[in-house]
């Protein structure tokens, strides 16, 4: 099991930006993607972006150009910058951790950005 520790969200206006970190118990190496996730109220999950153990990454078209998934080896994080923030990326971001046999979330942070 991975434990995934999200930080990082709060109230931004629109135009603002902030930037997500997941801190995961083991290396994430050993992880074979790591993604973020967003969750409004009253819709489902969405995908967001992912990073690979190989450094690979895909973002959402939905925030491709404002949004970029990056990491830290050394210290088992990956981040989400958010930049040019809309009401609606206003959602709970989560997490996730997935390998061959196994998929962990984290707690999930919010995110509400002001008109």
């Amino acid at each position: 099991q991975v434990q995934l520790v999200e930080s990082g969200g709060g109230l931004v206006q629109a135009g603002g930006s902030l930037r997500l970190s997941c801190a995961a118990s083991r290396s994430i190496f050993s992880i074979d993607a790591m993604g973020w996730y967003r969750q409004a109220p009253g819709k489902q999950r969405e995908w967001v972006a992912t990073i690979t153990k190989n450094g690979n990454t895909n973002i959402a078209d939905s925030v491709k150009g404002r949004f970029t998934i990056s990491r830290d080896s050394a210290k088992n994080v990956v981040y989400l910058q958010m930049n040019s923030l809309k009401p609606d990326d206003t959602a709970v971001y989560y997490c996730k951790a997935t390998r061959s046999l196994s998929t962990d979330w984290g707690q999930g942070t919010q995110v509400t950005v002001s008109s």
